[in-house]
């Protein structure tokens, strides 16, 4: 079809929109015109498509830039293009900008992106920055970087349904697309749903029992309330908070060496439950020993910035250790906090956003002036935290006082044993040279920075050599192994410190660790597309971390917000959790996004408000039935026309397991425990050298939250978890068959069905009044006639198959460690076992409703 053929209003515009002169126009383009909005949004319709095809070659990376273009600038968009008398981009005149000539060539050796690039333009996408020229090609710096403003509140033709602020910015959003929300959900559905998901787990019968016959219009904030201020919500959120802090508790890599980690995991679940304001909670983790008159756990709080992997493997290079730490902390702030990929830059200028590689190293530099080395061969780390009993840290300060001492002493005696000029090494001595058999390293520094493996070759050598320089290297090598075993039964945890005397950060290249650019010193700062830091003299951690909840900085409010949000819907108002950046997906809602952001700040950080504010939302409050309309229309409900069904996490399904079975020992933090698992894992993982020391008793039934986690091979009955390797902020979701594998099979799956097989035989009466409970128990509603008729025909034929093979049955009553109820009938314990098994996995059972 000819664009003569068009309707004369599109012929007009097309032509207003090009020259005769200019390249033809198809058909595809003219069609998608005609398709597009009233008005082009720079940041919602265009900058995604230059940022996708675009920037490689004419973005941020001054490395990659092609022609000297620069297209992620508003200077760089509306500027001569070096060495030519011509426009990118002129508005209003799409027959003046290259950008729309080149776009629209057919000629290989003109056209963009170029055939090489293997990128190509969609007919919407060269429609649409068609349009945006002809429309004045007004340039918007990114969103996110803009600060949040708090909307008024939209209007809508339905206003019975919104019960709060959230609810009108949803439902404009709604009408303009031609839909209406769901039904509000059932009041199981509701305790259900409210209670896993402030509290990580299923509501008791007694709750559900309440919640239905209270009939008050407080009713439901009521229990919004009392699940708010159970100790339960700081546990359950602190799951997800040590998925974003890589919390484990050993190091990782071969040697995986365990560290004592869990007292700072216990100061997490107390600022949830007390609802430590999340600015505070901010400042106190990236650099609460900076605060004036920092307290014990103001210190123990920046055990945050301690939780990345440690290699200490022998072999490794101290200062590579130490480097890549550092850049653990700088790319785990921009992802917490600025949602950022700073890790981008880490090498070379971020391609996409403006973030150059100088700017990486500034806040590398808030980072690097922390004492710990990279070098030490163990689990606990320096700097670190006692947190034993008094008498303990008095017994460990005497001998480490001590141990001071004595290095004096052998340094002050090796001055004279191994002469040499002054201000060098003893290993440059020749003295030291003359030495057999021993490492010359041992002597390349002073007496401080050697290990005992090191001091006890000198031992041996010098034994019958020189009995007083022996002595005293002994006594040091016997105190510091009396420290050593003290310190093994010590908790000491590994927190930030600061230099007295500042570290030099330079670039490195490419981000190697011995590759530093020395021609230029670089100083701590944050990047200039982002408000600057108030006061630039004297910046460390502190001031970052005040900078990052500052009124200015746009992206801490909105990256917070985002992510709670993600834990109640599925997704985020902006999916890409992790990249606000120019590459990350735009907000469905952007309006609510930063009503949210600026509400968050206004009521001081408020975490438990904010979460508050959500749930009591009429958004929150629908049913997630899918109809066809919606299954068509919005099958990932970014629009928010029901309630989102997910998958419960596993760590949430194993503790809804303990609890409802009665199994669940409820009690607050303490050092980690080692539940069941399948013998040789650890074995196989660490080549035989460290054995799995399973728990007895209460350690096999606490919350997920308390289990041991081993950084090369995590807890065996998670599936779906962060690896705890990096910081991780986005909800993993899976349906693989290690789902089924696990609740099925595993043995805490199973002994808490047959605990729950107990509590069912023993609420006396019929078989329909016993599958009724127990069906109520592990989904919080009542079981329908026909769901029961299947329950009981599974009965019927489960004891028939049990009645010819005891022995199974036998074995089925006995899995794991907790006590066989003898005094129950052997084939109608192991009936029920296997039903309960099937109850726990019920779609219903391990999905949220």
């Amino acid at each position: 079809m000819k664009l003569t053929q068009y309707p004369v209003y599109l012929t007009l515009v097309i032509f207003y929109c090009l020259s005769s002169c200019g390249p033809s126009l198809d058909d595809e383009v003219a069609e998608a015109y005609e398709r597009l909005p009233d008005k082009i949004d720079f940041n919602f319709h265009v900058r995604p498509i230059l940022s996708d095809r675009c920037f490689h070659c004419h973005g941020p990376d001054e490395n990659t830039r092609m022609a000297d273009l620069r297209l992620d600038t508003e200077e760089g968009m509306f500027s001569y293009i070096p060495g030519k008398e011509e426009f990118p981009v002129v508005g209003g005149s799409p027959s003046k900008s290259v950008l729309i000539d080149r776009i629209l060539s057919g000629n290989p050796e003109t056209v963009m992106p170029t055939p090489e690039s293997n990128l190509n333009l969609s007919p919407d996408e060269k429609a649409t920055l068609i349009k945006w020229v002809e429309q004045g090609a007004e340039f918007k710096n990114h969103w996110a970087y803009s600060p949040p403003q708090k909307a008024p509140l939209p209007k809508t033709s339905q206003t019975d349904w919104p019960l709060n602020p959230i609810d009108y910015f949803v439902l404009n959003k709604l009408e303009q697309n031609g839909l209406q929300p769901s039904p509000q959900a059932s009041k199981e559905t509701l305790i259900r749903r409210l209670t896993f998901d402030l509290n990580g787990l299923p509501p008791s019968l007694m709750e559900i029992e309440d919640f239905i016959n209270d009939t008050s219009p407080q009713a439901y904030e009521k229990l919004v309330d009392r699940l708010l201020a159970s100790p339960r919500f700081g546990e359950r959120w602190a799951w997800e908070w040590l998925d974003v802090a890589r919390y484990s508790d050993t190091n990782g890599f071969q040697g995986d060496f365990e560290r004592d980690m869990w007292p700072w995991r216990d100061w997490v679940i107390k600022a949830f439950n007390d609802n430590m304001p999340y600015d505070e909670f901010t400042i106190k983790q990236l650099a609460g020993d900076l605060l004036p008159n920092a307290t014990e756990n103001d210190i123990l709080a920046t055990g945050f910035n301690r939780n990345h992997t440690y290699n200490a493997e022998g072999g490794t290079i101290p200062e590579e250790t130490r480097v890549t730490n550092v850049f653990d902390r700088v790319e785990t702030t921009g992802t917490t906090w600025l949602g950022l990929t700073m890790n981008c830059a880490r090498c070379h200028d971020h391609k996409y956003d403006n973030i150059t590689q100088k700017e990486y190293y500034q806040m590398f530099d808030y980072f690097n002036q922390t004492s710990e080395k990279g070098g030490q061969y163990t689990g606990n780390v320096k700097p670190l935290l006692n947190m034993s009993s008094e008498e303990k840290k008095n017994q460990m300060a005497q001998l480490e006082a001590y141990i001071q001492q004595l290095n004096q002493k052998v340094d002050e005696f090796e001055l004279k044993k191994f002469p040499r000029a002054k201000g060098l090494p003893a290993s440059e001595s020749e003295v030291a040279k003359n030495i057999k058999g021993v490492d010359p390293r041992i002597l390349l520094g002073s007496a401080a920075g050697r290990g005992n493996y090191g001091l006890k070759q000198l031992v041996n050598y010098f034994k019958t050599r020189d009995r007083t320089y022996t002595a005293i290297l002994k006594e040091l090598v016997d105190t510091k192994d009396k420290l050593g075993k003290e310190s093994k039964t010590a908790v000491q945890v590994m927190v930030m410190d600061e230099l007295p005397e500042p570290r030099y950060t330079f670039i490195l290249e490419r981000g190697g660790y011995n590759k530093p650019q020395m021609t230029e010193t670089i100083c701590a700062d944050v990047p200039s597309v982002l408000p600057a830091v108030k006061n630039k003299n004297n910046q460390n951690r502190l001031s970052l971390a005040q900078w990052l909840v500052s009124d200015e900085q746009p992206l801490t409010p909105r990256v917070t917000v985002n992510r709670y949000w993600q834990a109640f819907f599925g997704n985020g108002i902006v999916k890409t959790i992790e990249d606000f950046g120019v590459q990350g997906a735009l907000p469905s809602h952007p309006e609510l996004l930063d009503w949210l952001a600026v509400d968050f700040k206004e009521n001081d950080w408020d975490l438990k408000k904010l979460i508050k504010t959500i749930v009591m939302s009429a958004t929150y409050r629908q049913s997630s039935i899918m109809t066809e309309e919606l299954k068509e229309r919005d099958p990932e409900n970014q629009l928010l026309a029901r309630a989102t069904r997910l998958r419960y996490p596993s760590w949430m399904l194993r503790d809804q397991a303990l609890f409802t079975s009665g199994l669940m020992v409820d009690s607050l933090g303490g050092k980690p425990v080692k539940p069941y698992q399948p013998e040789g894992i650890w074995s196989e993982a660490t080549f035989g050298k460290t054995i799995y020391q399973q728990d007895v008793g209460e350690g096999l039934y606490r919350r997920s939250l308390y289990t041991f986690w081993r950084r090369i091979v995590g807890p065996t009955f998670l599936f779906d978890n962060a690896s705890r390797q990096v910081c991780e902020v986005k909800t993993l979701k899976t349906n693989t068959p290690l789902h089924a594998l696990t609740t099925l099979n595993d043995i805490t799956y199973m002994e808490a069905a047959r605990v729950l097989a107990e509590k069912i035989i023993i609420n006396k009466g019929p078989d329909l009044d016993r599958l009724t409970y127990g069906f109520r128990l592990v989904t919080s509603r009542k079981p329908k006639s026909e769901e029961l008729h299947i329950l009981q025909n599974r009965l019927k034929k489960l004891r028939a198959e049990f009645s010819k093979n005891l022995p199974e049955a036998e074995k089925m009553v006995s899995i794991g460690d907790y006590r066989t109820d003898n005094t129950l009938d052997l084939v109608d314990y192991a009936s029920y076992t296997v039903l309960s098994s099937i109850l726990f996995n019920l779609d219903e059972s391990i999905t949220r409703q």
